[in-house]
């Protein structure tokens, strides 16, 4: 899609994008957004649980973490009812050449 290297699809698809996780998600009829389309910032950390911890520690709300089986998803919105996720890879689940790993920033600059 877009010329975007495709990492791992189940009811979502994942794209490695310069070692930026993007992905597009489904809507669901169930869901009620507050804004109109389903976008959402997706970032790649490497404990899911533990980032939510810290999220929390801080007085902010979020989902609980949840084994999508190809990864963990958590989630909580940003100001403007934005939804914004954390998603950690399962290795398990990978070849370690399909789980993109973020540039390190001596190679971004």
């Amino acid at each position: 899609m877009l010329g975007f290297k495709l990492v791992s699809q189940d009811v979502v698809a994942r794209f490695d994008v310069d070692g930026v996780l993007f992905e597009v998600v489904p809507s669901t009829l169930k869901t009620k957004r507050k804004q109109s389309g389903n976008a959402r910032l997706c970032l790649r950390v490497e404990r899911v649980e533990e980032a939510l911890r810290e999220l929390k520690s801080k007085g902010v709300p979020t989902s609980q973490a949840q084994d999508k089986g190809s990864g963990i998803l958590g989630s909580f919105e940003d100001p403007d009812g934005n939804e914004i996720c954390f998603w950690q890879y399962l290795p398990e689940k990978y070849s370690a050449a399909e789980i993109p790993h973020p540039r390190s920033r001596k190679q971004q600059q």
